[in-house]
Order: structure tokens, then sequence, then C-alpha cells
């Protein structure tokens, strides 16, 4: 195992770890979606973007849109990990005046671009981000970080149609398929099959690996950076809701988790005892 592999399987723990704490706070979240798209933000804000952590709004940085703005608790759990917040706020999570509520807001949040949530915004936000930073010749990337509850949403499509027909080569869109939506899996509210034709059949270049399997999230991005093909970019990560906790990894319905005060401790004992053997499997 490389050391970059080492580092970056340390900070999805930590990732997790912050998400839990921040759980805790509140008694309930989006806790599952947390820990299975922790690998995903730790491979983002660990390796692949350019930022700075004590000027969030500087020019040449990466912009990072959480569409998917449920994913917040997530996402403060990421910009923690890179520094851009203090570890001590995650005890104000959700609480009244704090910089971290429930559902991403930009008007809120130290990096945080987008007031996410509303799904299906993201990727036209996020097509007009990459046009507008093109036309200033400025090199950084848009990454648009939803789910694939969004796959439903007319306006994704359309942004993906548009992306393409731009050449958008720096936008980068980072699909959680976990299989599950408010409504149930989201296979069966609305079927999204074959997934990887559609995206390359609407001109992307697609990828589509385990989002918990560090090493090929890691390959994954550095792939679609260095794509010289004028056109816009996609992987379409399969993961696994509530991941390094195995009594959460089980819950039928983990949309929304709702955590007995005893089980935040055994989650993060369980969590700190695998990291103690070895990175996550």
């Amino acid at each position: 195992m490389s050391d970059l592999t080492t580092t970056l399987q340390e900070r999805a723990y930590r990732i997790r770890r912050y998400a839990l704490r921040m759980g805790e706070v509140q008694g309930q979240g989006y806790i599952g979606q947390a820990l299975g798209w922790a690998d995903v933000l730790a491979v983002a804000y660990g390796h692949a973007m350019n930022y700075r952590a004590d000027d969030p709004q500087w020019d040449g940085r990466d912009r990072f849109l959480l569409s998917h703005g449920h994913y917040a608790i997530a996402f403060y759990a990421a910009l923690i990990e890179a520094k851009i917040i203090p570890e001590d706020e995650l005890e104000t999570y959700g609480s009244d005046d704090s910089r971290l509520p429930m559902s991403g807001m930009a008007a809120y949040t130290p990096g945080m671009e987008i007031s996410g949530g509303s799904l299906g915004h993201g990727l036209p936000i996020a097509v007009g981000m990459a046009l507008g930073l093109r036309q200033q010749k400025n090199p950084a990337f848009v990454y648009n970080s939803m789910s694939d509850g969004e796959l439903d949403e007319g306006s994704t499509w359309e942004a993906a149609m548009s992306a393409a027909h731009h050449g958008l080569a720096n936008l980068i869109c980072l699909v959680d398929i976990n299989n599950q939506q408010a409504d149930g899996p989201s296979s069966k509210v609305l079927g999204f099959e074959p997934l990887a034709d559609k995206w390359a059949a609407f001109g992307w270049h697609v990828q589509r690996v385990r989002g918990n399997d560090l090493p090929a999230v890691l390959a994954a991005f550095d792939a679609a950076r260095q794509l010289a093909e004028a056109k816009p970019r996609v992987i379409l990560f399969d993961t696994l809701m509530g991941k390094g906790v195995p009594f959460l990894e089980k819950r039928e319905k983990n949309h929304f988790i709702r955590v007995d005060p005893p089980e935040w401790q055994q989650a993060l004992q369980i969590l700190d005892q695998s990291q103690s053997v070895g990175a996550l499997a």
C-alpha cells in the first residue's frame, strides 16, 4: 500500500468519525450517506482538488458543488478534515446560529459553493460555472457531487446534454449509487440502469468503480482530471451506506437514521477498532 493511499484512508476514517460526532449532537441525521461517501470526499479534498484552507473564496480553487444538500453532514466532516472549518464547530451542528445547518446553505458555511437540497439543481449550476470559468480562462475544475435519486430529475439530463454539447472538460460529476432514497430503493422508485451506457450516450467520459475501494476511487479521480478529450467526465461510485459500522450497514431503511443514544458511542468504538487493526476493507 502506498503512503498516499494510507494517508487518504486515515482521512476517510476521520471524516467518518467527525460525521458520527455531529450526528450524536442531534441524535439523528444522514449518517448512512456520510459513512458511505467518506472515501470519495477523502480523495477529493485530500488529493484531487486545489483549494486554500485559509481562503475558501480563492479564485483559483476547484469548485465542489454539493447538489445533494442533505449530505451536508458528510461535507462538513470533509471541510473539518481539510482545515477549512475548525473541529470544535462540529458541536454546533444543526443548532441555532450554527455555520453547520442540517442542509447545506452557501450563505452559512465557508467552502459551501451552493445551497443544495432541491435535487437536480447542482448539475445545471455546475454547467454554468464550468462555462464561466472556461470563458475566464480559469483552469479550475468544477466537481458536482450528487446522488442516484437525482437521476430521476429531468434537469439532470438536460444539463448532461448541455455539458457534452459545450465540451466541458473542466466538469467532473460524482454520482453516489447507494440505491437508497426517501421513498425506498432508487432502482425501484425509477429504474436507471444501464447507467454507464446512458451517460456515454449523452457524450460523457464514464467510469464506474466501487466507491468504498479507496485505491479505485483515487485512480478514477486521477483519470478524470488527466483525460485529454474535450468532454465532461462522470464517475459513478457504487457505495454502501453506513460503511464501516456493520449495524448501520445492515439497516433496511437508512436514508435518514435515528440512532439510540448508546449506539453513537458503539459506532465510534467500532470505527476506532477497525482503524486500529487496519484500513476498512
